[in-house]
């Protein structure tokens, strides 16, 4: 029986280690017939040696998605190695220390500017420069975590999520005409690499523990990692702009 991303090319970004929610989408993909490409940066070999415990060998390629040269040869890379792709993941994020933590009001438009760039607008420019390679149309799905909440702690970070939302509806807007898809996984906390950049995360996780419907796991990231792979599939072919959340079903919960 072939898998539900059989022939596909992916490119997935964001894997740092291997209790990422990336990693589990590079690894389900290939499980599901995919072949896929990754990106890093700022370490490419961090990636590459993680790599090594996917189930199959896949190229990493440094991308920095502030980088005008790097998106901008970032097609011709991807063509050498696989012809084209089928679809793209967005798992990217990043806001300065003293845009977290409490510090909100006293943030400078310097660090929250780094934090909209690398996590919302870098949908945009990723999703421009992979899209020459998905000739035949394609899915682009990307990471947030709820921007209709203001989170203890998130900070700027919320602000940024809340654009990569609205971003992802106009790329859907955009790019509907050229059969391209573009959806977000609202996933529940997982204790990853971003994770470990947030003051208070743990604080921030136990509202799972009480208030979500079905229980929720922090050291699992396979939940969100399924999410992103049937978005990738064929099995939502007239779904864009939408956010699936993989929450446990906290989010429809009231306080």
């Amino acid at each position: 029986m072939s898998g539900i991303l059989e022939g596909k090319r992916i490119l997935v970004t964001g894997l740092l280690m291997e209790s990422s929610i990336a990693f589990q989408v590079a690894k389900l993909a290939q499980e599901q017939g995919a072949e896929i490409i990754l990106t890093a940066f700022p370490r490419p070999t961090l990636t590459e040696r993680i790599a090594k415990k996917l189930p199959k060998p896949t190229k990493v390629l440094e991308l920095d998605v502030t980088n005008e040269e790097h998106l901008a040869g970032l097609a011709d890379k991807v063509r050498d190695e696989l012809g084209g792709l089928d679809g793209v993941v967005h798992s990217i994020g990043f806001a300065p220390q003293d845009a977290l933590g409490g510090n909100f009001l006293n943030t400078p438009w310097e660090s929250v500017a780094t934090a909209v760039h690398v996590s919302a607008f870098s949908l945009k420019s990723l999703t421009m420069a992979c899209l020459p390679l998905m000739t035949e149309g394609g899915s682009v799905v990307g990471l947030t975590f709820d921007a209709t909440i203001a989170w203890p702690q998130y900070d700027w970070m919320g602000p940024a999520k809340a654009a990569l939302e609205a971003t992802s509806r106009y790329l859907a807007r955009d790019l509907g005409k050229q059969n391209v898809r573009c959806n977000l996984v609202s996933a529940g906390p997982i204790k990853s690499m971003a994770a470990k950049s947030i003051p208070g995360f743990d604080t921030l996780a136990e509202t799972w523990d009480t208030r979500a419907p079905l229980a929720w796991d922090v050291t699992d990231p396979e939940p969100a990692g399924r999410g992103v792979v049937a978005l990738l599939s064929d099995w939502f072919p007239k779904t864009t702009g939408e956010i699936v959340h993989v929450d446990g079903g906290l989010h429809a919960i009231g306080a």
